[in-house]
């Protein structure tokens, strides 16, 4: 069974990939993607190594980077509030 999902997986990742790879405005928003997640994760190493925010640590991994990437400054205030709630 493991083998049919990872088979699965790799086949709709090449298939997904394909499609993405044809078109030139994919590729354009995908590079822009990428930059902005590198400079969200420098962020996010900023605010842990530095302390900006007393008390917070917002783990470094991609999810957390991708809200941040998409929500902005607003995406660190639901981070650090939902850190803040649920732990």
């Amino acid at each position: 069974m493991k083998t049919v999902f990872a088979v699965t997986l790799a086949v709709s990742s090449a298939a997904l990939l394909y499609i993405l790879a044809r078109r030139r405005m994919t590729r354009a928003w995908l590079g822009r993607f990428v930059l902005h997640m590198a400079a969200a994760a420098l962020l996010i190493y900023g605010l842990n190594e530095f302390g900006w925010i007393s008390g917070v640590h917002i783990p470094l991994n991609p999810v957390t980077a991708a809200v941040i990437v998409t929500l902005g400054v607003p995406g660190i205030a639901l981070i650090a509030g939902l850190q803040a709630v649920l732990i």
